[in-house]
């Protein structure tokens, strides 16, 4: 069973979409759920994660402890876990990184926080850091109320994700590091492939359903074009050579300013017909 204080993180997680307060408060968290290698009951995590592309990382700190967290351990025994990210809920296989390849992972992640250093000091061992890899074929599930509320809670987490990158950018010192550029093609890449999805599944639906959405369908199909133009611009500049956090910021800023407009004008045009659709 958690201990009450990983409890009450993950009731707040829950409850919130993804957003809590505390120690965890405006980072990157997510829930993970293993398969007690004793036990065979599952056993859920609050843990901070970092984006790394189309998986996640985390890393088996226990807060400096010299032992192996036991979300560590259960993964080794059965490496099918389960992951909540305060949208969607959906099945992952955890892969422990090994060589250089966790080497260079665990570098980013003491680049973006000195505290991993300070862990594996304290903890005499070295820290393990795992890929949550999502299983290809299985669909993700979520919470929402609604197919409206779950398009406003994917949304959310791209504003929430956006304000982090953007605080990261502004808060760095000179000279773009490893992470943050990983964090700006992650985040490109995921709203690249929701776009993709609306443009081929929700989009055509919704105009062959309602007919007079046309004009609201064509203007959202050309602010997606418009985001993609400012996406390509700011993959640009991450993967440039002698990169600097401020011109990342720039080119972040004018991504949010556009991608907040856009999401705005969706939501106000079709969570109303999404939420009645549901309905009927």
């Amino acid at each position: 069973m958690p201990n009450d204080f990983n409890q009450q993180v993950i009731e707040e997680f829950r409850a919130n979409g993804g957003r809590v307060g505390g120690p965890f408060e405006g980072g990157r968290l997510l829930l993970l759920t293993t398969t007690g290698a004793r036990t065979g009951a599952p056993h859920t995590t609050p843990l901070a994660y970092l984006p790394d592309g189309e998986r996640v990382l985390v890393i088996a700190s226990a807060g400096g402890s010299p032992r192996h967290p036991h979300w560590y351990l259960n993964l080794l025994a059965d490496p099918r876990v389960t992951l909540e990210n305060g949208v969607f809920t959906y099945q992952a296989k955890a892969v422990v990184l090994e060589g250089a390849e966790r080497d260079a992972a665990f570098a980013r992640a003491v680049e973006t926080d000195p505290g991993w250093a300070a862990y594996e000091s304290s903890s005499g061992r070295t820290l393990p850091v795992v890929a949550l890899e999502t299983v290809p074929g299985v669909m993700p599930t979520h919470t929402a109320s609604s197919f409206g509320q779950a398009l406003k809670a994917i949304h959310d987490a791209f504003r929430r994700e956006l304000a982090l990158i953007r605080k990261e950018a502004a808060t760095a010192g000179p000279g773009l590091g490893v992470q943050l550029r990983v964090n700006c093609l992650s985040v490109c890449g995921s709203l690249h492939h929701h776009h993709t999805m609306e443009d081929s599944g929700m989009f055509p639906s919704l105009a062959g359903q309602r007919p007079e959405l046309a004009p609201v369908i064509e203007r959202l199909g050309e602010e997606h074009r418009r985001i993609a133009d400012l996406m390509a611009r700011l993959q640009e500049v991450v993967s440039a050579e002698g990169a600097e956090p401020a011109a990342v910021l720039a080119e972040v800023e004018r991504l949010t300013e556009e991608l907040e407009s856009h999401l705005t004008y969706e939501e106000e045009q079709l969570i109303p017909i999404l939420d009645g659709a549901a309905t009927t």
